[in-house]
């Protein structure tokens, strides 16, 4: 049956009703002991642990996700209908779990078949994929996956994700939202699967690619603290193309109900951070080397790392046989005829430039008739994996190019291209590696890409290749590399010929290039990538993943959870145990029964939103201030960066409001009282300075501004492009405390703000002399409220905490101090926002209404 905790959401993101009973039978629980499998129980939503009697090691376990289990199926021959299971040796899933090493993890596979099984075989098949290869097929109608894989995929994500856009509907497809429905629901298949295997407390989930990039949010709605990895196999486009998608936000948040989420190269992972502070507002850094994104008080690491090759498959098949036969028949056909193998390898899909390459191979030979009859491309065209209008295309503009440049270049016994459109075996392919003499991947934008690997390890080869290959012992082994820059393995491969392949003529003169290059340079660039691909391979990847997301989830049982936000907006708050949201209970009860108060409120950010544009107070602040104020209980200050006379304007109606501006430099207790400064008056001649310095950079950041106090000059990027902005500010920051080094300023960054202040000014200040104050006047308060939402009110958070066992704050006070928003604070307590404040501000005015009034 579908759970009671999805079908809400899924209707609420989907609008289809998820009628998916047959789809989701229950299938035997598979507990944290291998090899011992029981019967699920009646509570689907119940975790199962191990029986300690019955093993004395418990392995690590991993569900790992993805759209397509490592088994391939077919039907017996003997007329019985049943079918016959194997691994998939091609498939990552499989090599990554080799490179976890059995002894110390076990795994469990969740995902399609590609084949489609009858809804009466799925019981009996699920079984059997359980038991023998720890598989959980996920089994999804033929209609919906269609409009799931070959629509929603296939047709929107995957085209966006390798930067087309959807100009026109033959042009990579309009939106479609009955498709992104079906991406949703089958999304809610595969988390109704893992929820029938998994064991929340301990399992590890590990999601794979972009056909998943809901199902965080599925499983996070289901358990607060599963701990989860996503990996994004494919590219993630700039923001100029990302925000294109209808559903960008959706897509967004859900990645982050992940506690992992991987990228092949920075490239990507930059992308997808400007996408989150751009859409999202979020903001990242980097903490001793790891990179981590603050979303509702969750950590969400961000991990960088390409994939490996599986070393000991490929040296297994290096060994083989049938590997030797071939690369004999290759160098029979190739070398003994004295032509040079250059090879390509690609999907025949639109992005991975198998014409540009041919189109390349025209030009060199049209430029360099010296390699005519002598040099050969080998093209291995694998099938398609999506289907349409776009493939056909590719298909026939690659025969008919190949056919031009044979009919032009050719002679006979030579032809100049070689194109393979059948299916080959691996070990076949491999054979090919061996014997090329250069690898060229030509894709327009590819997200790893590891045939240039798979191509280095080869030419490496062994004993027995050596022999058939004619090479004397301890020949120093060589490989040439022309690859694309735009494909994710391009940066760890430093000694490629990397080439825009859009560029035909340099991509011609790359392969001229590595055609002529010295025999000592093809070794050294061989040697090493050949060291850091044997070093990098699909152990180290999982590996290095599985250990960063352990580290990430390792707080995860200390801290508060509660789930917010319904559909796909749906997010997980995680807060330290000592932090936690003030009650309005709570604090009006301490405020009715104490007698005297301090409250020292910030104001932008605080009682005034940072978005608003009029920036002046309401009459409900205005009333709300003053209501506090004629309680003769209370000692009320308002403490902001802004100018005095800014203040002064805005809260004249105050009459006992106390005011400190330009972060408490001036005060004053109440409105006929004179300005009094905290600090020493400093000279200012230092703004002679500051102030041509921030000038240049207003005028080269577009939408920033310069505010120009009395004793502080404040530049804000608020309107300016969020990316900039902070590039700039980190930059002008630094520029001001190299120029301003020896004056007596101090320059500090805030929200959108970098500003320079005398040394020594801080809201802390007046929070000391408000207390010192009443403690003169013989009123040590009992009640503090202290409220404020950026860096700078963390002065007065330490204050006022600090004074807590002091003489100027009453023995068992009631101290509050509250910052705005859930983010890492010297707050014990947070409101969510500027609204909420304003509630809670109301309502202890109504108490003090009514005391005034009694």
């Amino acid at each position: 049956m579908v759970s009671r905790s999805y079908s809400n959401l899924l209707e609420l993101a989907s609008g289809e009703s998820p009628a998916f009973g047959r789809m989701t039978r229950r299938i035997p629980r598979i507990m944290t002991v291998a090899g011992i499998i029981s019967d699920l129980d009646d509570d689907q939503s119940a975790s199962v642990c191990s029986d300690p009697s019955s093993s004395s090691v418990q392995k690590d376990r991993i569900i790992i996700v993805a759209n397509q289990l490592p088994i391939r199926a077919q039907r017996k021959s003997d007329g019985s209908k049943s079918w016959i299971f194997t691994w998939d040796e091609n498939s990552l899933l499989l090599q990554l779990k080799d490179g976890l090493g059995d002894d110390e993890i076990e795994v469990i596979y969740v995902g399609c078949l590609r084949e489609e099984i009858h809804p009466s075989e799925q019981d009996e098949v699920s079984q059997i994929l359980l038991e023998t290869f720890k598989c959980v097929p996920t089994f999804i109608p033929p209609d919906l996956f269609s409009r799931y894989y070959h629509g929603f995929c296939k047709q929107q994500l995957w085209p966006l994700f390798h930067y087309m856009l959807p100009l026109s509907p033959d042009l990579g497809g309009r939106f479609n939202r009955s498709l992104w429905q079906a991406y949703v629901s089958a999304n809610k298949i595969f988390a109704d699967r893992i929820m029938e295997v998994i064991n929340p407390e301990d399992d590890f989930v590990w999601v794979h690619d972009y056909h998943l990039m809901v199902l965080p949010t599925f499983l996070r709605k289901r358990f607060n603290r599963v701990k989860l990895g996503f990996f994004l196999h494919s590219p993630f486009p700039s923001s100029e193309i990302y925000k294109t998608l209808p559903i960008r936000e959706e897509l967004l948040r859900a990645l982050l109900n992940s506690d992992l989420i991987g990228f092949h190269t920075f490239d990507y992972a930059r992308h997808f951070l400007s996408c989150c502070s751009r859409m999202l507002g979020l903001t990242y850094e980097s903490r001793r080397g790891y990179i981590g994104l603050d979303y509702c008080g969750r950590t969400v690491g961000i991990k960088i790392l390409p994939v490996g090759i599986h070393m000991g498959q490929l040296q297994s098949v290096l060994r083989l046989p049938e590997t030797e036969t071939k690369v004999a028949e290759l160098i029979k056909q190739f070398g003994d005829q004295g032509r040079i193998m250059l090879l390509g390898v690609d999907d025949m899909d639109i992005f991975k430039g198998i014409s540009l390459k041919l189109l390349a191979m025209e030009q060199l030979l049209e430029q360099h008739p010296e390699w005519r009859g002598k040099v050969v491309l080998v093209q291995i065209a694998n099938p398609a994996r999506g289907r349409g209008k776009d493939v056909k295309e590719v298909q026939a503009e690659t025969y008919s190019t190949v056919k031009r440049i044979n009919e032009t270049f050719g002679r006979p016994g030579y032809d100049p291209v070689v194109l393979i459109d059948a299916p080959l075996k691996f070990y076949e392919k491999v054979a090919y590696y061996v014997v090329a003499e250069c690898c060229l991947v030509t894709a327009v934008r590819d997200g790893m890409n590891l045939i240039p690997y798979e191509y280095i390890i080869s030419r490496q080869g062994n004993e027995l290749l050596d022999k058939v290959l004619r090479l004397e012992p301890c020949t120093l082994k060589k490989s040439m590399l022309v690859i694309s820059e735009f494909i994710g393995c391009s940066p760890s491969l430093s000694g490629a010929i990397r080439v825009n392949p859009r560029n035909i003529d340099a991509v011609a003169d790359a392969m001229d290039c590595a055609l002529e290059m010295a025999e000592p340079e093809k070794q050294l660039r061989h040697d090493k990538h050949y060291k850091y691909v044997s070093s990098h391979d699909v152990g180290y990847w999982a590996r290095s993943f599985l250990q960063d997301l352990e580290r990430t989830c390792r707080d995860h049982a200390r801290r508060r959870c509660w789930g917010i936000g319904f559909g796909l907006s749906f997010r997980v708050v995680a807060l330290d145990p000592n932090f936690r949201k003030l009650s309005m209970e709570h604090i009006v009860s301490a405020y009715k029964r104490t007698t005297t108060r301090a409250i020292l409120l910030d104001y932008d950010g605080t009682l005034m939103p940072q978005a608003s544009i009029d920036k002046s107070p309401s009459p409900k602040s205005i009333d709300i201030l003053n209501s506090l104020c004629r309680d003769k209980n209370n000692m009320v200050f308002l403490v902001s960066a802004r100018s005095r006379n800014t203040l002064t304007e805005w809260f004249s109606q105050c009459e006992k409001l106390g005011l400190a501006a330009e972060h408490g430099y001036f005060l004053r207790l109440t409105r006929d009282a004179e300005w009094e400064t905290c600090a020493p008056v400093t000279d200012t001649a230092w703004k002679q300075i500051a102030e041509p310095v921030m000038q240049l950079y207003m005028e080269t950041t577009d939408g920033s501004t310069i505010e120009d106090k009395e004793t502080a000059v404040v530049w804000c990027y608020e309107d300016a492009d969020p990316d900039f902005g902070s590039c700039q500010a980190k930059e002008l920051l630094d520029h001001l405390e190299s120029v301003l080094a020896n004056e007596p300023v101090t320059v500090t960054s805030g929200q959108n703000t970098v500003e320079v202040k005398p040394q020594g000014v801080s809201k802390g200040l007046v929070a000391k002399r408000l207390l010192a104050t009443m403690q003169e006047k013989g009123m040590s308060p009992d009640f503090v409220l202290c409220i404020g939402d950026d860096r700078s009110d963390e002065d007065m958070f330490e204050v006022i905490t600090s004074s807590v066992a002091g003489p100027s704050i009453a023995p068992r006070a009631e101290v509050f101090a509250c910052t705005v928003g859930r983010k890492p604070s010297k707050a014990k307590y947070y409101l969510d926002d500027t609204a909420e404040i304003v509630r809670l501000m109301q309502g202890l005015a109504s108490v003090s209404e009514q005391t005034v009034t009694v």
